[in-house]
């Protein structure tokens, strides 16, 4: 065991866990948690984290407390810094886990108060992120993300497992669930995530009209929109429903916690990568991913589905292609709507209806 992990391994520790943004990486940030708090009960956690990934976890409280980072636009932009300065009062860290590697995730390492800020290594440190830490996980090549934030549990001497997310509906979140189901007839629902930020990892339209005009009438399922109510999603949705989708649910909207309950009660989603694949995943619902910009060995569901990723990142059927964040910017057209019927069918036949259960890496392999 290294010094670090040696000198926290027991007693009171104030332990901070710096990661702001994004859905995805908030569901991955929460096997970590839990670990710590398996192996260190005696650790307070604090997570610094933006205000739309908290609504997302809060209601499980993973962790004993939270910094909001609210970062506005304009003037004031900064002050978000100062705020989280402000928190910190009177308290200082004995370990900052720096996850995050983006420069507004370093600069406020910065100003943090702690004893150790540990980050990864300088390859992989973007943005000059090694510059505002001073300890570093080993060096290492690319892994799965989930795997490469399981780097800092071993270096401190932390299993992660078993892998828990803990990602659940709460009780009154579980009566808009059923509440949902009776209205939509029950029949097997399948979710469509629309779209993404990134516009080299969204899915054609006229695709994904054709896929849930299939999805309904050759397999009798309900098709229902899942995601955010922002303009991108919004426009994405109407630009289905112009190429002929017919009318799915839509579920658009602003309540990041109705993604964790809408998408247990689906029997398959349909997502390309981003926030809502991974929460997908985390409540063990089926999950056919939709890559072609992205490396699903490196971004893919986590030790799950791997036989439902419909596969556009290989250049050629079956390339043996190595784990890396190389992007191929051509990738989403080569995933084929007949690829995607298949893998809902495969689905449902391999993890049934009603509400599924994420199979054990055995299973996968």
């Amino acid at each position: 065991m290294n010094e670090i992990a040696t000198r926290l391994a027991s007693g009171r520790r104030e332990v901070g866990i710096l990661m702001l943004t994004a859905l995805g990486d908030a569901v991955h940030v929460l096997p970590v948690l839990r670990a710590m708090r398996r192996s260190r009960p005696d650790w307070r956690l604090t997570w610094i984290i933006q205000p739309i990934p908290h609504r997302l976890v809060a209601p499980d409280h993973p962790a004993d407390d939270y910094v909001i980072f609210d970062r506005r636009r304009g003037p004031r932009a900064w002050t978000a810094y100062a705020e989280a300065r402000r928190a910190m009062a009177g308290r200082r860290f004995d370990l900052l886990v720096c996850l995050q590697v983006y420069l507004k995730a370093g600069l406020l390492a910065a100003v943090l108060p702690a004893d150790v800020k540990l980050g990864f290594d300088r390859r992989r440190a973007r943005d000059a992120n090694w510059l505002f830490t001073n300890a570093r996980i080993p060096a290492r090549g690319h892994a799965h993300v989930q795997d490469q934030y399981f780097e800092f549990l071993r270096y401190l001497g932390i299993d992660p497992e078993p892998v828990v997310w803990g990602l659940e509906p709460t009780e009154e979140e579980r009566a808009e669930q059923s509440a949902f189901r009776e209205r939509t007839g029950g029949a097997p629902l399948c979710g469509f995530v629309v779209a993404t930020s990134r516009p080299e990892k969204n899915w054609a339209p006229e695709r994904y009209a054709r896929t849930i005009d299939a999805v309904r009438s050759d397999l009798g399922m309900t098709p229902v929109l899942i995601g955010g109510p922002s303009a991108i999603e919004r426009e994405a949705a109407e630009r289905i429903a112009a190429a002929g989708a017919g009318e799915p649910v839509d579920m658009l909207g602003d309540d990041v916690r109705r993604l964790v309950w809408l998408s247990q009660a689906c029997d398959v989603v349909v997502s390309p990568d981003t926030g809502p694949l991974h929460v997908a995943r985390a409540v063990g619902t089926p999950v056919v991913g939709l890559y072609g910009f992205t490396n699903p060995l490196r971004y893919g569901p986590y030790h799950a589905f791997g036989d439902l990723v419909v596969d556009g990142y290989a250049r050629v059927s079956g390339e043996d292609y190595p784990l890396s964040a190389q992007h191929r910017r051509d990738g989403m057209d080569r995933v084929d709507p007949d690829a995607v019927l298949a893998a809902i069918e495969r689905a449902r036949a391999r993890y049934g209806a009603g509400r599924p259960v994420a199979p054990t890496d055995a299973d996968e392999a």
